[in-house]
């Protein structure tokens, strides 16, 4: 099985730079292109009353998702693994799964989200999510 489009979610974590290391493994012995996606995710700032500080938030979490892509950019050493990039804000899970279809990827490769006890109870994780409910194969990096 060779693969053409890799998605890979980050979010600057451990889990997700190792997520990235095979990746580009993959990318580099299938010639798949990368996607590397960074979901904002700001729905705690809704209902928060001064604009001013809503958009000022919004703006430091847009440059955090734009530094963690760029991150990832400068771990890439081999020139022929084509990079490209999207931020998206809403729901990780959500996200990713939405371009996964309209990109038309074959793999996500994402790293675990390291929750554990109530967090992951009431929220679940994103990387299971994913792994539910995603059309094509999904590989979890721990």
């Amino acid at each position: 099985m060779m693969y053409n489009k890799i998605l890979v979610p980050t979010d600057g974590s451990e889990f997700a730079k190792k997520a990235q290391d095979h990746a580009l493994f993959l990318a580099k012995v299938s010639g798949a292109e990368i996607i590397a996606i960074s979901v904002t995710e700001n729905h705690f700032v809704n209902g928060l009353p001064l604009e001013d500080e809503i958009y000022q938030l919004n703006e430091i979490l847009k440059e955090r998702s734009e530094k963690n892509l760029d991150d990832f950019d400068k771990e890439n050493d081999d020139d022929t693994i084509k990079i490209s990039h999207i931020i998206r804000e809403g729901s990780p899970a959500k996200v990713i799964l939405e371009v996964a279809r309209e990109e038309d990827v074959d793999l996500i490769v994402m790293g675990s989200s390291g929750k554990s006890g109530f967090d992951r109870f009431i929220m679940g994780s994103v990387a299971d999510k994913v792994v539910n409910s995603a059309k094509c194969a999904v590989l979890v990096i721990h």
